[in-house]
């Protein structure tokens, strides 16, 4: 039996009211718009729903992904013959944490999001996160970070999921927090549920203008006009990569609508039309053209999933 007819009747069965589709293009679900259809695509209103979810996916055979904003995946353009959940439609939840200074928020909700809501509670801590175009999940599980600030600053602690074991509350300690590297980097198979955050208090004008500041910045230097994943690259030991990208000549470098934006070399843009084929040929060419002139080794940040 084919997993599709397998996992569309046990959803029936048990979660009736889970709103599910077929043949989900993924270019509506990433921010570089590109890659195909998904077998399936579930969008969970609870974290009841997506833990149920979860393990019977696995049971047969549907190798669930779950996304969020999908601000840092490549899919590839023939599709996904597999089940993506989607959490930023139905597990959205923010709210006051149970101890002082601290909000409680769902693997959905967006880092603006998040940032805005301690802003208006007084806490300082998130206004780096303010810009960062993905989501609590993606963000604890990369450790997102900009102009000096990172996950790693003000998590204080993460629900995972993990298929084995079950549901497990980790200490940011636990949580191995690294440059764009978290503990769930190494278990790709466990889902954080919801995070919480430990903040300062703050005044709201204060922290509302710092975050009106950095995001005059990302404006000035990033090509927020394009539908991108953000930096391509992780930052090499000891340089930058935009910079190295910049001094080999390769701005404005493209393949089909694929392009090394003008504004920012760091950045793959999507001019129109950019195929996950034309995004990964031209993060090849950049990566070999760099290594061939200065030696170094650029690591993508951006994932590809299969």
């Amino acid at each position: 039996m084919d997993w599709t007819t397998e996992l569309d009747k046990w959803i029936a069965d048990y979660l009736p009211d889970l709103k599910t589709a077929k043949d989900e293009p993924m270019s509506r679900h990433t921010s570089f718009r590109v890659g195909g259809p998904a077998r399936r695509m579930a969008f969970p209103q609870s974290r009841e729903q997506l833990v149920l979810l979860l393990s019977f996916a696995r049971e047969c055979g549907a190798r669930p992904l779950v996304i969020g904003n999908g601000t840092n995946l490549l899919a590839p353009d023939e599709g996904l013959d597999r089940l993506v959940i989607d959490t930023s439609e139905g597990l959205n939840r923010v709210e006051d944490g149970a101890e002082p200074d601290t909000i409680l928020a769902e693997a959905g909700v967006s880092l603006a999001r998040l940032a805005e809501h301690a802003c208006r509670r007084g806490l300082t801590g998130l206004e780096f996160a303010h810009g960062i175009p993905g989501t609590v999940g993606g963000g604890v599980c990369m450790n997102a970070g900009a102009y000096d600030g990172e996950m790693k600053q003000v998590v204080q602690g993460v629900s995972v999921l993990f298929p084995e074991e079950g549901i497990r509350f980790l200490s940011a300690e636990e949580m191995d927090f690294g440059y764009r590297h978290s503990l769930l980097s190494d278990h790709p198979d466990a889902v954080a549920l919801y995070a919480v955050f430990r903040l300062r208090p703050g005044d709201p004008e204060a922290i509302r203008q710092r975050m009106r500041e950095l995001m005059a910045r990302r404006r000035a230097s990033q090509p927020l006009e394009w539908p991108s994943a953000g930096s391509t690259f992780k930052r090499p030991v000891g340089y930058f990569a935009g910079t190295l990208i910049d001094q080999c000549g390769l701005k404005g470098l493209m393949v089909g609508g694929a392009q090394v934006s003008e504004k920012h070399a760091g950045f793959i843009i999507n001019t129109g039309g950019a195929t996950c084929a034309d995004v990964t040929a031209l993060i090849a060419q950049v990566r070999e053209r760099v290594f061939a002139r200065t030696g170094v080794r650029l690591e993508p940040e951006v994932k590809l999933v299969r």
